[in-house]
């Protein structure tokens, strides 16, 4: 790390983050190492649009990318495969009733790149801010076997998406259309994605400049967003097609 002259983090939770701007360019948004993943730093982390993103044997590294991959809940795109599945009727789809097994499946290694960037420091710390009613999941069921899901923090109107997996063909684009909708519901401002990929830009993600997200999120992480709690029993979102 020191050959990259990244800032170290110390042990102090409240110790602040290095400004965003002097994030890395290469690798994007690279800004600070070390520290610990206590709610209060997260907290702080995600207000501010930084994350955690490393592997198992490394020191804990922060992200901000530039730019920034978000959805507009109201502009999701669903395709006709999707919302036939939907229809179907063959899955029934809940949110908070089984956190920690969609961290699980997030954390199932895939190919083609193998192994995976959720440890288990990371899944006690998500744990815990779960069980203070702040990360939430969306799960996918068929019968009683969980097929797949999606998971986050639900801070002010901004939901921070970290992960979802599927078990089936088209799970989690279930998972991501249900949450979407219950966000425009809740009048969320955007779902945080972190970072581009295609198939993110094919379901209607946008790029995002790093100053342009941060505003954003600055005007909507205070604002009053989802129920306080678990959304178990209020997950109710509005089909749009």
């Amino acid at each position: 790390m020191s050959q990259l002259q990244l800032p170290h983090l110390g042990p102090t939770a409240s110790a602040p983050f290095p400004p965003t701007n002097q994030a890395l360019p290469r690798p994007n948004g690279l800004l600070a190492w070390g520290g610990g993943l206590e709610p209060e730093r997260l907290l702080r982390a995600y207000r501010r649009g930084i994350f955690p993103w490393y592997s198992d044997g490394e020191p804990i590294l922060w992200w901000t990318p530039n730019p920034r991959c978000v959805v507009y809940p109201n502009e999701l795109h669903v395709s006709r495969r999707t919302r036939r599945r939907h229809h179907a009727g063959n899955h029934r789809i809940t949110a908070d009733r089984a956190f920690a097994a969609v961290i699980d499946g997030c954390a199932e290694p895939r190919e083609p790149q193998g192994g995976t960037w959720i440890t288990d420091e990371l899944k006690h710390a998500f744990v815990a801010l779960h069980d203070m009613g702040i990360a939430h999941s969306v799960e996918v069921w068929r019968d009683e076997a969980l097929v797949g899901g999606i998971y986050g923090l639900a801070i002010g109107r901004v939901f921070f998406g970290e992960s979802m997996f599927s078990r089936v063909t088209d799970a989690s684009k279930l998972a991501l259309t249900a949450l979407c909708h219950q966000l425009e519901d809740w009048s969320f401002a955007l779902l945080d994605c972190q970072v581009t990929n295609p198939h993110l830009l094919s379901l209607g993600a946008v790029e995002v400049p790093r100053h342009e997200f941060e505003a954003q999120l600055a005007a909507a992480v205070d604002a009053p967003g989802s129920p306080p709690g678990a959304w178990t029993g209020r997950f109710t979102p509005r089909v749009r097609w």
